[in-house]
């Protein structure tokens, strides 16, 4: 586990965080705002969060939780209880920001939505994260990675021309869910420290897919045409796909004529930097099938790892296609410390991704591993009493 040494703070220091999610959009959001230093305690039902459950396991640990909830506190509330639904909302008066991934209503009917926590609380942060949004037509709809990966428009550009539907292999819907929504709560947080009102906000799965698909949408808008899947080439650059090399496939991005005329270098073939067909970003584009058809035997006459080391030297963006085995030994992912172990709540141990950030050179530090179920209980309540129940007031 890494030993932080700043001076400064860590930028969400001192903000309280309840966290009333499950699974993978919502614990993304709230291990976010733990990574920048928010005190973030998650509120989980008897049986705790369903992550728990899903293997791989570190002995009784389950390494997908360890991946999605460091950094927080743990303990376990019936909300349907009238005394825990009480210890709820004492939680709440003592925080600054509550994050919730329940269906729409559902927080309301427990007592528990915005409405009913922000009387009198003109500073409090609420997110709440969804498969569609808080209303319209498909507000009270469930939903998972994978049903909004297809209702979004990201089954149809994913995979091979002509091949079935594929979703993304990483659960781009959550996670791009979780860093929408992390984002707005820090952004709302620095509004309340400005001297502003904190508010609701609405992050819904189906949107944010919508919305890190700006490149597919404009592309509808400006052409009246669908994008279509292109397995890895790209719609406007070529050659910037993968190719097959005698060994195994590599992946090479000429993106401008200059890496086009390097490329056709390195492949002993400049006489095509005078094809018109291949004259320029857009024909190369328009044209790369035939240009895939010239280049995929001169590659498959050599290894992966010859052409990426003659791409390397002349400047041309190229790459191998790593499995993740690979890329968690590569010394790019050693130097940067991103992979760290990480003490278990048994006291066994295990290795985890930490966070990618670093602020002024330094990475973030893992404060805590996952908690164990309920096992800041004490510590929480204790907190409480002590307070004698009072309100935060400002951030």
């Amino acid at each position: 586990m890494s030993q932080d040494n700043r001076q400064e703070p860590l930028p969400l220091s001192g903000i309280t965080v309840i966290e009333f999610c499950n699974v993978a959009a919502g614990p993304f959001c709230g291990m976010l705002l733990a990574d920048m230093g928010a005190r973030v305690i998650k509120v989980e039902a008897p049986g705790g969060d369903a992550l728990r459950q899903w293997p791989p396991f570190s002995g009784d640990f389950s390494e997908n939780f360890l991946s999605l909830n460091r950094n927080k506190e743990s303990i376990v509330l019936d909300l349907k209880s009238s005394e825990d639904s009480k210890t709820a909302r004492a939680l709440v008066e003592q925080a600054h920001v509550v994050i919730e991934n329940n269906r729409p209503g559902v927080m309301d009917r427990l007592g528990l939505g915005f409405a009913h926590l922000s009387s009198g609380r003109e500073d409090l942060v609420y997110c709440s994260l969804s498969a569609f949004g808080q209303d319209g037509p498909r507000a009270a709809q469930g939903g998972f990675d994978v049903t909004v990966q297809a209702m979004s428009g990201i089954m149809s550009v994913t995979g091979e021309p002509g091949g079935g539907p594929v979703k993304c292999g990483v659960p781009v819907s959550d996670f791009a869910t979780g860093l929408y929504g992390a984002f707005a709560v820090a952004s709302m947080v620095a509004r309340v420290r400005s001297g502003g009102a904190g508010g609701y906000v609405d992050i819904s799965m189906l949107g944010a897919s919508l919305g890190i698909a700006a490149l597919q949408t404009s592309e509808y808008f400006g052409s009246g045409s669908d994008p279509r899947p292109l397995g890895s080439a790209h719609p406007r650059n070529a050659p910037y796909q993968a190719f097959r090399a005698s060994d195994r496939h590599f992946v090479i991005a000429a993106g401008n004529d200059r890496l086009w005329k390097s490329v056709c270098n390195v492949v002993g073939r400049p006489d095509l930097a005078d094809d018109t067909r291949f004259s320029s970003t857009s024909m190369r584009a328009a044209n790369q099938a035939a240009l895939a058809d010239i280049l995929a035997p001169i590659f498959e006459a050599d290894a992966a790892e010859r052409w990426l080391s003659r791409f390397e030297e002349a400047g041309v963006p190229c790459a191998p296609i790593n499995r993740y085995s690979e890329i968690l030994r590569d010394p790019q992912t050693i130097q940067a410390g991103w992979v760290q172990d990480v003490t278990l709540p048994d006291g066994g141990h295990a290795r985890t991704f930490a966070s990618p950030v670093r602020i002024d050179g330094t990475s973030l530090p893992i404060r805590r591993s996952a908690p164990a179920l309920d096992a800041d209980r004490e510590a929480i309540l204790s907190g409480l009493r002590s307070a004698n129940l009072s309100k935060p007031r400002g951030v």
